[in-house]
């Protein structure tokens, strides 16, 4: 399904499995039990993870409303055709497993050197970086598990508030989270970084606690801001000053429109501190193809003085046995100069949506925030309940969104509305919202 696409409500979605059906009253099946105990960390997590709940809920809006059509601005995935070049590139490799001359089975688990290498002089050039730092992945989500998979239980966490759900929940199944403590909505053990508009959308550092992981995604997802060059010294600064690890989520950095950094490693002494995450997803519409990268530098080393890339490529080949070599060769047509130069429309396509989808809360009163560096748009209702205001648009004007509590306690009040769509799709949104709040 895409996020955005006008669509009959008559068009149902698969149900799902009634899991209540079968179980008893305090929520577990009844029935033959084995005498394995649950993960006493899976138990922790609150309800269900963000994404799947605004599914559920969208799919009750469908049978309610059968006849209208739905708008998704909410999840946060692509919706225009990836470049004929691109996927020329892929058939070609997908056809030549039919031959003996092009048959390849496994490839190296840090990836293809050739695309490892063309990552390393498309976005890393200016910095120093080399090929065998490049570890190509499934994408950054599945790289945020192996990642906490290396650092392992022990691990003290700092996340952006708010910020991608990943972080915290992840943080919380390998056991770094401590326990949920509902009066404030944050976990015990997790150090919320407050990134607020009164704060430029960037924490104060000098009341920030010391963590072993610090998680910063810029541009932010939900936000949208950018962070500034000043800002990232700052963090880096901070890093190394507390001999702390950043964990730096660059996915979106395709949409930086001004001169906010592309990549932690523009800011010097970064090499030292900061692990980077990245994505075909949102640039190159591989949100279903799935191919991404991670950087970990060899200046990168533990308290004991051992290089993190070691063990990190020890956790790639156990656990992972390389991305698809038809995706990567996907992802080597991305980064010619003719699959670039057709990414980038692509790019100012969905950056022309969020200017839509800007201008139009902003001609309503509302404060809207990111749609510049990023493609979504973080709009403010002051006194609102974030999950109220998400109901609301979506039983009003039939548009999903996503409620801004759903990435953490500071977002409440907020919603986040994403500009992957199709033009037509967002222009009806556009006159829905006008609509209904003027």
């Amino acid at each position: 399904m895409s996020s955005c696409i006008c669509i009959p409500h008559a068009i149902l979605l698969p149900s799902k499995t009634n899991w209540n059906s079968s179980k008893s009253n305090n929520g577990r099946r009844q029935g033959h039990c084995t005498d394995v105990p649950r993960n006493v960390n899976m138990e922790n997590l609150q309800s269900g993870y963000l994404f799947p709940e605004i599914f559920r809920r969208e799919s009750e809006h469908i049978v309610k409303y059968p006849d209208a059509s739905l708008i998704r601005l909410g999840i946060g995935d692509t919706t225009e055709p990836i470049p004929d070049i691109i996927t020329s590139a892929m058939a070609e490799h997908a056809f030549a497993l039919s031959t003996v001359k092009g048959y390849k089975g496994y490839g190296e688990e840090q990836g293809n050197m050739a695309l490892r290498k063309a990552i390393t002089e498309n976005f890393y050039k200016d910095v120093g970086l080399k090929s065998n730092e490049i570890f190509i992945s499934d994408g950054a989500q599945c790289e945020i598990s192996r990642l906490q998979m290396l650092l392992g239980s022990n691990m003290t966490v700092a996340v952006q508030d708010p910020s991608f759900p990943a972080y915290i929940d992840s943080s919380v199944i390998v056991g770094q989270a401590g326990k949920f403590q509902p009066e404030t909505d944050k976990y015990k053990n997790i150090v919320y970084m407050n990134c607020t508009p009164e704060n430029g959308f960037f924490p104060d550092l000098s009341t920030t606690s010391r963590t072993n992981i610090i998680f910063f995604c810029s541009p932010n997802n939900p936000t949208g801001h950018a962070a500034s060059w000043q800002q990232l010294k700052q963090l880096v600064e901070f890093a190394k000053a507390n001999g702390s690890i950043i964990i730096y989520d660059s996915a979106y950095a395709a949409y930086i429109s001004d001169a906010s950094p592309r990549s932690i490693y523009e800011i010097p002494g970064a090499r030292e501190v900061a692990i980077e995450i990245s994505s075909f997803s949102k640039f190159a519409g591989f949100t279903g193809v799935r191919l991404g990268w991670t950087v970990v530098p060899e200046e990168l080393v533990y308290s004991n003085g051992y290089p993190v890339i070691k063990d990190f490529d020890r956790i790639v080949c156990t656990c992972f046995n390389g991305a698809s070599n038809i995706a990567q060769a996907g992802g080597l047509a991305c980064l010619s100069p003719d699959g670039y130069q057709a990414l980038n429309s692509v790019v100012g396509y969905y950056k022309e949506n969020a200017k839509i989808i800007v201008d139009t809360f902003e001609s309503l009163g509302l404060k809207v925030y990111g749609g510049k560096n990023a493609p979504y748009a973080w709009v403010h209702f002051p006194g609102k309940i974030s999950w109220n205001t998400f109901a609301e648009i979506l039983e009003k004007t039939h548009i999903v969104t996503i409620p801004g509590s759903g990435f953490g306690p500071g977002g409440e009040e907020y919603i986040r509305v994403s500009a992957f769509g199709h033009r037509e799709c967002i222009l009806e949104a556009s006159r829905r919202l006008k609509n209904f709040y003027t």
